[in-house]
């Protein structure tokens, strides 16, 4: 994403399971956007985005199936166990989207991936408690 994309940045200090975090927020045209920096590493320790899904169908892709989601999870956490990676189908709108969770390291993820793009438009990443 290009820099000029985002407004609205909000950067402020805070604190996350007791590590000192920068929280990091701003909006794009197509979605909003927050992570939470360790300040002493620089490893993200959370991360939040959310695509509006009207941009879904402009952004492109191509259909997805239930492995090929699986997938594209895998790709986004290198590392991340297929086995580990809980997904399932979900079409409460009437457009279909595959919603999943799993566990690695240390993160929890939480994500929705649209079925006709293959786009991840809703991402979590936190620690775990």
């Amino acid at each position: 994403m290009p820099e000029t994309d985002a407004y609205h940045i909000q950067i402020e200090t805070d604190g996350d399971n007791g590590i000192p975090i920068y929280d990091i927020e701003f909006e794009t045209d197509y979605g909003d956007y927050d992570f939470e920096v360790d300040i002493e590493t620089g490893s993200i320790v959370g991360a939040d985005y959310e695509v509006d899904e009207e941009w879904l169908d402009q952004l492109g892709g191509s259909a997805v199936t239930l492995d090929q989601a699986r997938a594209v999870v895998q790709e986004k956490v290198p590392g991340a166990d297929p086995e580990d990676i809980q997904l399932w189908e979900e079409d409460r709108d009437g457009r279909g989207r595959y919603e999943g969770e799993f566990f690695s390291g240390s993160m929890k993820y939480e994500f929705e991936i649209d079925s006709r793009t293959g786009i991840i438009f809703d991402w979590t990443a936190d620690l775990r408690d």
